[in-house]
């Protein structure tokens, strides 16, 4: 493992671009929901939601493949064979005209990225530990963020011109060019006296190694309940700006406005991490993250929208606590897992993902005339998640008397 404090950029960008791959091939597509529903000829809209969430069952179930299999045969070539699952299934997804087939092909998407999603954390934590991993995450985790500040933009943009296939071809070739960067620039982290011979039985033992520490399950847990009430907004983000508000062309400035939330957020975290402990930052963030929406259901409970810029505002508090959240959670999982990095990043991103699939479909169906269920799941998961907290904190004190 490297000095904590030789932080190197390209290596950071690098990962920051393994993993903006997923939020490309998310969010570009917003703007287009309505017509690849229209292509498939779906009549009830809130099934264009499927095209987002189910691309995170594949990122989820793919992770469970590449981690453990990384930790054998490299980090690197597990990131050009998900690449190569990617591909393939894009060209399903705009060759056809059914919209199961293409829910399918989302799902393979996901498989494809889980490569380099996971295998970018798995490098992270192959080169740095504690808070300097988490500081590490926290921008990486803003580059992500900040990805759907432009993503909707480009959507939209390659829908004036060509079609809604054009966005999944320019993902390719995006894809493509990151993957020869990485090839060319960044070397194998899993250093050969680290390799695990890939056994269905090692399989099991890291699987059970990984449940053995309660840090690592907790923070898994709390990363999927806040994963999952963020992408219920993130699946109905296009009917709430241009069906409820009726925003139209304007919803990627919206939606933008808010990545800029998280993605500042992110940042800030990585300048506060290393002196104030991502323990304590993430526990003030995820009450943050409960009060707010909190606040939001006692004021409108009952009243309908309220105003876009009022929304808006309860967005951008809402969403910069997620920023303080994400690299945070992820780091707190990991940091008792640096000998299994690559299986335990796998599971993490697996329980994390696989939870947060069902929670947005669900408190999806009910966005359809409203925002208030949407704050309604905010306070649910932020709750929950603020009981983890408590209870590693006591499991903490009991273990320092």
């Amino acid at each position: 493992m490297r000095k904590q404090a030789q932080i190197k950029k390209e290596f950071i960008a690098l990962m920051a671009a393994l993993m903006s791959l997923v939020a490309l091939s998310i969010d570009a597509l917003l703007p287009a929901l309505p017509e690849i529903g229209e292509h498939l000829g779906v009549t009830d809209t809130t099934k264009n939601q499927l095209l987002i969430t189910m691309i995170f069952l594949g990122l989820g179930f793919g992770q469970l493949v590449f981690g453990p299999l990384s930790d054998n045969f490299g980090r690197k070539k597990m990131v050009y064979f998900g690449f190569i699952v990617f591909v393939i299934a894009s060209i399903v997804c705009v060759t056809t005209k059914s919209l199961e087939i293409m829910i399918i092909g989302r799902i393979f998407q996901g498989i494809g990225l889980s490569a380099p999603r996971s295998i970018s954390i798995a490098m992270i934590r192959d080169s740095y530990s504690g808070d300097y991993m988490a500081k590490i995450l926290s921008i990486v985790v803003m580059f992500f963020i900040l990805i759907p500040v432009v993503a909707p933009t480009l959507g939209q943009f390659l829908l004036h011109f060509l079609d809604w296939r054009a966005i999944f071809n320019v993902n390719m070739v995006i894809g493509a060019i990151v993957l020869v960067w990485f090839w060319k620039r960044q070397p194998e982290t899993l250093s050969t006296e680290n390799k695990k011979p890939f056994t269905f039985r090692r399989y099991l033992t890291s699987a059970k190694d990984f449940f053995t520490h309660k840090e690592a399950v907790a923070f898994t847990l709390a990363s999927g309940f806040i994963t999952g009430s963020f992408m219920v907004y993130l699946s109905t983000s296009q009917q709430i700006f241009q069906d409820q508000y009726g925003l139209g062309e304007l919803f990627p400035y919206f939606f933008a406005s808010i990545a800029i939330a998280v993605g500042s957020a992110t940042f800030l975290n990585s300048r506060l991490v290393v002196k104030f402990g991502s323990m304590r930052i993430a526990f003030i963030a995820t009450i943050a993250y409960f009060v707010i929406s909190l606040l939001y259901i006692i004021l409108f409970y009952n009243k309908g929208n309220p105003n876009i810029y009022v929304l808006l505002g309860f967005f951008l508090f809402q969403f910069f606590a997620v920023g303080l959240l994400f690299g945070n959670l992820r780091a707190l999982a990991m940091q008792p897992l640096g000998h299994i990095a690559g299986m335990g990043s796998a599971i993490n991103g697996f329980i994390s993902t696989v939870m947060a699939v069902p929670i947005a479909n669900y408190i999806g169906g009910f966005v359809k005339t409203s925002v208030l269920p949407l704050f309604i799941g905010f306070s649910i998961f932020g709750f929950l998640t603020l009981l983890v907290f408590i209870f590693m904190k006591k499991q903490m004190k009991v273990a320092k008397a």
